[in-house]
């Protein structure tokens, strides 16, 4: 069934992640604006503040009216146009208090469903489980923290959670996986530890990218503005996308691939794939084209997606603006300007949210006109929007429908899409309407 709209204060952890940090509610912006940024995803030279800037000459959303064609019409790489009322969203289960994130592995249809307040639980034929893991010692949540993000080993039988210690720094850790699922708790294993000076902004979510590593994305280190200028400093962890095989080494925890960018550069943390980001609360590869998409959220105005090609690098070495840039516009003037891959998808605070959350391109079956369109929403107004991109630039953009406090949008091992909810604890799947 749709989801009513509802546009409410949700839970901290929807209103820490939210852009203004100390005014989640826009400070003042109104109206649905959403916009495309006109500068191609890989561009690396905005020219000047303006540079990039947006095409304002008709601010408002896109409604299914407005941009949907008919269904006999062409989209440009030849599939089937996709019009809003093809689509519609079912609650696939429920009773799950603040579901962040989603994960499967290979060989199994189980979606394993993480809960910020430290559980991970399993779901089959949309019945829930008994948890697979329940963390407690050693662990905070609230606000941004908590058990925040999952992901399966492809070819090992491991899992890696992103989780937040008791004084609150990010941890990332090993488990080995049973054959029912079942992480095994005596087995856990620190990978990586990132200390936070302060309890928002702390990304967590990690993937398992198309070269079999592991990357995980950083907040800046929180409080607001960047305000000691860690998100393009390569000496810093934070505010980066981190690329590492998590696998131990002998005494080593973890190692580094040696095609990293920062790799032997003087003063810069090897670890780093990408430099430039504020908030990457979600971000995903594409299954089928190996394209990495980020939804970083915004300071007090404006919300982005990035994209790296993988043609061009997955990411490599790219510099996504913050905190010199907020999307396209030009922020901390103290910051380097140049050298910028801007988004290829931001939008104003209003009506059409304060907190981007991503996202995934859809590579399933059941509705073939969605079929590589990357879908994103906002935790504050649930207004799931698809994306279609061509060579690396925005094409189309269509508004899906509406969800209830979004706080992830993940794809299944058949390629199928679920939408979590914080407010309704539950899942709920997109399907043909």
């Amino acid at each position: 069934m749709r989801r009513p709209i509802l546009l409410l204060a949700v839970a901290a952890l929807l209103l820490a992640a939210c852009g203004s940090d100390s005014d989640p509610s826009g400070a003042g912006e109104s109206g649905p604006d959403v916009t495309f940024a006109t500068t191609p995803a890989g561009s690396t030279d905005p020219a000047g503040p303006d540079a990039g800037s947006p095409d304002t000459s008709d601010p408002a959303t896109p409604q299914a009216s407005d941009t949907a064609a008919p269904d006999d019409t062409a989209t440009p790489d030849g599939t089937v146009a996709l019009a809003a009322d093809q689509v519609a969203f079912e609650q696939f289960v429920g009773d799950l208090p603040n579901p962040v994130d989603l994960a499967w592995r290979d060989g199994d249809p189980t979606l394993f469903v993480v809960l910020q307040g430290g559980s991970i639980v399993p779901v089959r034929d949309g019945v829930a489980g008994a948890p697979v893991l329940e963390l407690t010692d050693d662990f905070s949540s609230g606000g941004e923290q908590g058990l925040l993000g999952l992901a399966f080993h492809p070819s090992q039988p491991l899992a890696y959670v992103n989780y937040t210690d008791g004084d609150g720094d990010t941890v990332i850790a090993e488990y080995q996986v049973g054959d029912d699922g079942t992480l095994q708790a005596a087995s856990a294993r620190q990978v990586l530890a990132i200390d936070q000076p302060h309890s928002n902004h702390n990304g967590g979510d990690l993937a398992f990218g198309p070269d079999g590593y592991l990357y995980i994305g950083m907040g800046d280190g929180g409080s607001a503005n960047d305000p000691d200028r860690r998100s393009l400093n390569v000496g810093q962890l934070l505010g980066k996308m981190l690329r590492i095989d998590p696998l131990a080494a002998g005494a080593e925890p973890y190692t580094v691939p040696a095609d990293n960018p920062f790799v032997g550069v003087d003063g810069a943390q090897p670890e780093i794939w990408a430099v430039g980001l504020r908030n990457p609360w979600r971000f995903n590869f594409d299954r089928q084209t190996g394209d990495l998409w980020i939804a970083d959220v915004g300071q007090g105005e404006w919300e982005e997606v990035d994209l790296a090609r993988a043609v061009d690098g997955g990411g490599r070495g790219l510099n996504f603006g913050w905190s010199a840039w907020e999307g396209t516009h030009r922020y901390n003037s103290d910051q380097p300007e140049g050298g910028v891959t801007m988004p290829i998808f931001e939008y104003p605070h209003g009506d059409a949210g304060c907190s981007v959350t991503g996202g995934d391109v859809y590579r399933g079956t059941a509705i073939p006109s969605l079929v590589g369109w990357y879908l994103l929403s906002d935790a504050c107004s649930g207004i799931v929007t698809a994306l279609h991109a061509t060579d690396g630039v925005l094409a189309e953009q269509l508004v899906l429908g509406q969800v209830n406090a979004v706080s992830s949008i993940n794809a299944g091992p058949d390629g199928e899409m679920y939408v979590l909810s914080l407010v309704d604890s539950a899942v709920y799947k997109i399907v043909a309407a």
